[in-house]
């Protein structure tokens, strides 16, 4: 075991990776691997909570682990993965999501932009989105977690959930710290 901090940090195989993917979150987990203790995760089951074209998603995941190594992410330094392939993910969002209360989901601004004018269409996936990301999160005892500002939200709804199972449970989960890189 490492006595480096640990990072868990994911990208959605949504499209064509790009600069922006690069410049915010690839360059840093290449430029980071010595100094922590890295889990990089194509986060693939946070795709489908929005219509998807099955086909596409299994190239993009595909595409998108290439590029990582090709960026320079070094399965010898980090680990990289593919959120689907490990079911503990979802195991524990289950857990997680029967935890969690509705309303604290219900607040997160990235729901209520998604699911504006959906009506009864939207899929309850989109409400639990973030008990899946704090799955991700939580099930590495990750304590740090770059992410991009929009997402800051959901690591400090991870951070809440965490410390809400802990309280109920016992201690389970370190309480992760969001960091937010300034881009450029």
């Amino acid at each position: 075991m490492s006595n480096k901090p640990r990072v868990f940090s994911g990208i959605q195989p949504s499209g064509e990776p790009h600069l922006g993917n690069y410049v915010g979150a690839i360059r840093n987990w290449v430029d980071d691997q010595e100094r922590y203790d890295n889990f990089f995760c194509v986060v693939d089951q946070h795709a489908i909570t929005v219509p998807y074209d099955p086909q596409q998603l299994r190239s993009s995941v595909r595409q998108l682990a290439a590029v990582l190594i090709a960026c320079g992410i070094d399965p010898e330094r980090s680990v990289l993965f593919v959120q689907s392939h490990v079911p503990e993910h979802t195991e524990l969002a289950w857990l997680l999501t029967c935890s969690t209360p509705l309303g604290w989901l219900q607040r997160m601004t990235q729901f209520k932009d998604k699911s504006t004018g959906q009506g009864e269409s939207v899929g309850s996936g989109l409400l639990t989105y973030p008990t899946l990301m704090a799955a991700d999160i939580l099930l590495y005892q990750a304590a740090i977690v770059p992410v991009g500002d929009d997402q800051k939200q959901h690591v400090e709804l991870a951070r809440d959930i965490a410390g809400r199972f802990n309280n109920l449970y016992g201690e389970s989960f370190v309480v992760p710290e969001p960091v937010i890189r300034q881009v450029g």
